[in-house]
């Protein structure tokens, strides 16, 4: 395995979430009020990477407001650290290339097939974005 190929480790905010699974991402809504939801992440440097799908209610709500929150969590979605600060960016063309093989080196099955099969299947884009923050 070629060393350049792994996500890079840094010591910054997000270099706790380097091994970490899954986050707890909170989006904002209209109303104020935050909405929290499980996903799978991947730090490279300073920036940490998440996906969804364009028809996504996640995706509705980062296009209105582009502030989150996020944790660390069990897969379940329950938190298990410090709550972090962050702004989300849409990622299109190379950028966003880089944030899906990093999700895929990451986690072959899921962001490798399945998830990219889904979305296939229900006919989604799929979108990614980069997580930039610090600590709460």
């Amino acid at each position: 395995m070629k060393d350049e190929e792994s996500p890079s480790t840094q010591e910054g905010d997000l270099g706790r979430f380097v091994r970490q699974k899954t986050i707890l991402l909170k989006t904002k809504k209209r109303d104020g009020t935050w909405v929290a939801t499980p996903v799978s992440i991947v730090v490279d440097h300073d920036l940490a990477y998440v996906r969804t799908y364009d028809k996504s209610w996640k995706a509705k709500r980062l296009r209105n407001f582009p502030e989150v929150r996020f944790a660390p969590s069990t897969f379940r979605g329950k938190p298990t650290g410090q709550e972090l600060h962050a702004r989300a960016r849409l990622l299109d063309g190379e950028e966003a290339q880089t944030a899906a093989r990093l999700l895929a080196r990451k986690y072959p099955v899921l962001h490798g097939v399945l998830v990219p099969l889904s979305h296939k299947v229900m006919r989604t884009k799929t979108l990614h974005y980069e997580l930039s923050g610090s600590a709460s």
